[in-house]
């Protein structure tokens, strides 16, 4: 019998996803299950007979747990993550082509593929820092700021607060000032001013962000996607089609890269939901370093 580490976020998902029913699900498709909470001390204790982990949770549950993995040294036993998204945007999920569907994702675990997954590091901080989603500036930064001064409901959805989301960046695009950014991919300079520039290893991040949508976070490239001044009308009208409820592309650039220069103007910068502080024109060096997480995809 197959043996499963389930690490799970209790604060994600609804009673549908407790720590009872998510045990009870997953020891009825055949596997023996042991559970730790990513809330409770001690959560990252792996034992090397487990088989694989089962990560229950959001985004940002799912960068907790393989900064966890990515500490363990080459001799600790590596595990593959069985992904059952809990979470609000679910961007890492999304892009590995993983439904909300608990108990289909359960089911198709006997059958899974396993798919390597990139991760981006970013050298020139004053430490370290590494994504899954992205690494970027301007405009995502800045709406991570505004929401977290924001008032959470209790009662909203998650598609409810993704339409939040939407508003406030909605909001920010139209006074936000576009900034100078010495962008350089692969040795070829891409310099300009923008509203953001984001180096992207999954297809979306934030709210449902779709820039870049033909990311594959195995193939050993980022994606680098750009937003200009002269965009700021398009951007603007794309984000109110979103709040409606509309999906209208949106055109913008992107170039495919494996190591990515940057120096923007300004002082605010994120890696996946984590916001960090730099000093103004910080000169950073963002690569890739393939295949280094294994998930499991249907």
């Amino acid at each position: 019998m197959p043996t499963v580490q389930l690490l799970h976020n209790p604060g994600a998902g609804d009673e549908e996803h407790s720590k009872k029913m998510l045990l009870k699900a997953i020891k009825a498709h055949g596997y023996s299950c042991r559970y730790s909470s990513t809330k409770e001390k001690g959560w990252d204790a792996l034992e090397p007979d487990v088989d694989f982990i089962a990560l229950a949770g959001g985004d940002g549950t799912v960068r907790k747990v393989t900064s966890r993995l990515l500490e363990r040294t080459l001799l600790d036993k590596q595990f593959p993550i069985a992904l059952l998204p809990l979470g609000t945007a679910n961007n890492v999920a999304t892009t590995l082509g993983l439904t909300e569907d608990t108990d289909a994702l359960i089911d198709s675990w006997q059958t899974a593929d396993k798919m390597n997954f990139d991760i981006g590091i970013v050298n020139g901080l004053p430490e370290p820092a590494f994504f899954l989603e992205g690494y970027g500036y301007g405009l995502f930064p800045y709406l991570m700021q505004a929401m977290k001064s924001e008032k959470e409901k209790e009662s909203e959805t998650p598609n409810e607060e993704i339409k939040r989301a939407l508003r406030v960046l909605h909001g920010l695009v139209q006074s936000y000032e576009a900034k100078n950014c010495q962008l350089e991919v692969d040795g070829t300079d891409h310099s300009g001013k923008f509203l953001l520039v984001e180096v992207m290893n999954t297809c979306s991040l934030g709210p449902n962000l779709h820039l870049a949508p033909n990311a594959d976070p195995g193939d050993g490239y980022l994606n680098v996607a750009v937003i200009t001044e002269n965009q700021r009308a398009d951007f603007s009208q794309y984000l109110l089609d979103r709040i409606h409820g509309h999906s209208v592309p949106f055109s913008y650039q992107t170039y495919k890269a494996q190591k990515v220069s940057l120096q923007w103007e300004g002082k605010l910068a994120h890696a996946d939901d984590e916001l960090i502080k730099v000093k103004k024109s910080t000169q950073v060096e963002v690569e890739i370093r393939a295949g280094v997480l294994e998930f499991m995809v249907p």
